[in-house]
């Protein structure tokens, strides 16, 4: 999928390598980014169909979002 930018990669990634569902500011933590900017970017890649919460406030990535990490 295109339009993902370099932060939104990061983003997914970091979703992507947690074993378990994970929220938005243990991303940030990872990433060294803003907790609040994170939880924004997360919610946009949500729309995109790239990430998903299975467990309220915590996230992972879909199917579609592997596929876009593997582009």
């Amino acid at each position: 999928m295109a339009g993902l930018n370099d932060e939104q990669k990061a983003i997914l990634d970091a979703i992507a390598k947690s074993e378990s569902p994970c929220a938005g500011k243990e991303v940030a933590a990872a990433l060294g980014l803003e907790a609040k900017a994170v939880s924004c970017k997360i919610t946009a890649l949500k729309k995109k169909g790239l990430v998903d919460s299975p467990v309220r406030c915590k996230y992972a990535v879909t199917e579609e979002g592997i596929e876009a990490l593997k582009a």
